[in-house]
């Protein structure tokens, strides 16, 4: 369970890290950079994948790109959203983007849906509306609900294809996760030059260091779910389950206590449906 517990940390830390760039005035886009050289060097270290061995014909490229693509991309409109809406409600955003991997299962994988899930799914779009329900008469933030729907679908994509590259028997995962890594700080590198050519913005220590934090923290909530589900490989509904429940907690309780984030009654309720649509998932993972 430690590793699930340091798991849920990164991640939540990660939300947090990318709402304090809004105080300090540091930009997103550089420090997704940053963040990607920093986990590649640490799946390097610590994966120790043999890039050497695969020539570039037995490579899938047609499920690695798409990731490299998505990976720093709806990365940095996670970031936004973090600073637009908060963390709590982003993080129920991506958590419950699991739907997407849900249909995508059934109708791409050919996996039965039960009950239990076709609840959870229903559950869970109630709880997406109602956690992301907000009056609000300013008209300028009309459209910042955009950025956690953006979330929802970008995570939920990213998470099919994983699967997909979770499949491919030729190349471990790990040795998969680096060449994911490497082509996803190709495109990030893109984006920050046309950022900072743009914005004339000068890189300071303040980036470089939120970005080694970031990286840090990112690879720390990917390492310690792969530890988990390697200790708990005979109870991954446990894994699935206590991730989930504990990002979805931790990040509400970060939010409002730290962060001062304001939520409505709607909201609350959103969020408790968020919580009942993991249980229904977590428990149609049992019965299967």
């Amino acid at each position: 369970m430690l590793y699930i517990v340091l798991s849920v940390l990164c991640s939540v830390s990660v939300a947090a890290l990318l709402k304090l760039t809004k105080k300090f005035q540091i930009p997103v886009e550089p420090i997704v950079t940053l963040n990607y050289i920093t986990a590649l060097l640490l799946s390097y270290y610590l994966f120790a994948p043999d890039i050497q061995k695969f020539s570039a014909s037995e490579i899938p490229w047609h499920i690695y790109i798409p990731l490299v693509v998505l990976l720093p991309t709806v990365f940095i409109f996670l970031g936004m959203s973090v600073k637009n809406i908060g963390i709590v409600k982003t993080d129920i955003a991506q958590r419950l983007s699991l739907f997407i991997s849900i249909l995508a299962a059934y109708f791409i994988f050919n996996e039965n849906i039960g009950v239990l899930k076709l609840s959870g799914l229903a559950v869970g779009f109630s709880a997406i509306f109602l956690t992301l329900h907000k009056k609000n008469k300013n008209t300028s933030k009309s459209n910042n609900w955009l950025y956690p729907c953006i979330v929802f679908i970008g995570f939920g994509v990213i998470d099919v294809f994983f699967k997909k590259v979770a499949q491919q028997q030729q190349i471990p995962f790990t040795t998969s996760l680096f060449y994911i890594f490497s082509g996803a700080l190709s495109i990030s590198l893109l984006i920050s030059l046309f950022y900072i050519i743009k914005k004339s913005y000068k890189l300071n220590r303040k980036t470089l260091y939120a970005g080694i934090l970031l990286g840090l923290l990112n690879f720390g909530n990917i390492y310690f779910y792969l530890q988990a589900h390697k200790s708990l490989s005979q109870n991954p509904s446990t894994v699935f389950a206590s991730m989930n429940f504990g990002v979805i907690v931790l990040g509400s309780l970060v939010g409002v206590i730290l962060f001062k984030e304001k939520l409505s009654k709607i909201n609350y309720i959103g969020i408790s449906l968020a919580l009942i649509a993991v249980a229904l998932i977590t428990l149609s993972q049992l019965y299967v």
